[in-house]
């Protein structure tokens, strides 16, 4: 029986209602058999996985207003995975990918409390050399440039997930990285723009940060 302590929440869309069951704060821990940590996973970045983030807040609003179509999508880094669980109930083609080991459990949760189907989803470190995703036409992800190492293992492992033709939609929270990202996306043929999120009344403060559109 987990310990943690958790807070369950509804991120409204429209007429579409998102519920999701999350860590009830940024203070929770539970590693009893050292999983997280032989992954290198300290206690005080477990709980990032855990809660929504604004970056997540507006890649979902984000990715709420984009004609999927039938494309195939990858959602990197997903945390809570409130955008897989919105192209979930709109029924796209999602598949959400994590580092985090307790993030399959969470996802699966999440699906049943929306009364959904379930999503296809891998725990992958960016520096595998082999995985069962294949490539993808649009991939997205939120706040994922945590450290200057991250630029070039992310624009690698887009790359290696992209197809020939592939969008690709990140939301960068000002962490300062977000150019040279751009400048590794460039040098795999995308083409690279950044633009600031409108009508953001849904978060409580200000955001400082940018959507990243890369198309190739």
């Amino acid at each position: 029986m987990t310990k943690l302590r958790l807070s369950y929440q509804t991120v409204e869309f429209g007429k579409i209602d998102i519920h999701l069951c999350t860590l009830r704060n940024r203070q929770e821990f539970y590693d009893p058999d050292g999983v997280a940590e032989n992954l290198g996973i300290s206690s005080a970045q477990w709980p990032i996985f855990g809660v929504v983030w604004p970056s997540s807040m507006v890649l979902a609003h984000t990715i709420n207003d984009y004609n999927t179509g039938s494309k195939r999508i990858l959602e990197i880094g997903c945390g809570m995975a409130l955008s897989s669980l919105l192209l979930n109930k709109q029924h796209a083609n999602i598949t959400a990918t994590d580092y985090h080991p307790e993030v399959g459990v969470f996802l699966a949760r999440n699906t049943l409390l929306n009364n959904d189907r379930p999503i296809a989803y891998e725990r992958v470190d960016w520096t595998d050399t082999e995985d069962n995703l294949g490539r993808f036409d649009l991939i997205i992800g939120s706040d994922l440039l945590y450290e200057e190492q991250h630029i070039e293992l992310l624009a690698n492992f887009i790359e290696g997930h992209s197809n020939k033709s592939c969008e690709v939609i990140l939301v960068d929270p000002a962490r300062g990285r977000k150019n040279k990202l751009s400048a590794k996306m460039i040098e795999f043929g995308y083409s690279s723009c950044q633009k600031k999120p409108i009508h953001t009344d849904y978060l409580d403060n200000e955001f400082k940060g940018d959507i990243l559109l890369f198309s190739r």
